[in-house]
């Protein structure tokens, strides 16, 4: 199964190299882990190529991770924090000051972000369907992607649109729809999505 994960930020966020080198222990490992599982998804990647790559211990990553699946989750929280907070919403307000051209303007970082040449679609979808729902880290990831759908129905309410729960739900199968198009090489994907989105916007209106 290929991998289908997110990159929220730029290889300049990404330590690398000497900068690696210098973090603290549990830093080390959990971007060496970042990189791995975001790239190749989580059981194509062992405890022993995160250790040697992260140039620690074995006791040291068990001291700061006592499982595997300690790690993946703790890899989950960090994609949140990179891609939701620090990508989405943080670039969907950026460019408007509105809830409506808020919500618009998801589709728009998510076109600039499918034209990356590291563009790997979703960690939290990837992860679920790797390990299903019932597995820590697919639990995880369910949690992960109601923050993501928290997003737009904070919008839609500040928007005063009815039923924001229902328009949420919508509006995040446009955003996870636009994300497995793009992996599957559609360049139009995000457009497609935000015009639909428009057409929901009115609708809701």
């Amino acid at each position: 199964m290929s991998s289908i994960v997110i990159s929220g930020t730029s290889s300049s966020q990404t330590p690398t190299g000497d900068h690696r080198d210098q973090a603290a222990p549990r830093e080390r490992i959990l971007e060496v882990a970042y990189q791995l599982f975001s790239h190749t998804g989580v059981r194509g990647v062992g405890v022993d190529e995160v250790i040697d790559r992260a140039n620690v211990a074995k006791a040291t990553l068990y001291r700061h991770f006592p499982t595997k699946n300690a790690l993946v989750v703790a890899f989950l929280e960090l994609r949140e924090q990179r891609y939701t907070r620090d990508f989405i919403e943080a670039e969907a307000e950026r460019r408007s000051s509105t809830p409506e051209g808020r919500l618009l303007a998801i589709f728009d970082v998510l076109d600039d972000w499918f034209g990356r040449e590291d563009f790997e679609a979703c960690s939290f979808i990837n992860i679920l369907l790797e390990l299903g729902p019932e597995h820590p880290a697919g639990a995880a990831s369910i949690r992960h992607l109601s923050t993501v759908r928290a997003f737009p129905e904070r919008l839609a309410r500040e928007a005063e649109l009815p039923d924001p729960s229902s328009f949420a739900c919508a509006w995040h199968i446009l955003m996870k729809g636009a994300i497995i198009a793009a992996a599957e090489g559609d360049a139009r994907a995000a457009g497609c999505a935000k015009d639909a989105g428009q057409k929901l916007l009115d609708a809701a209106r």
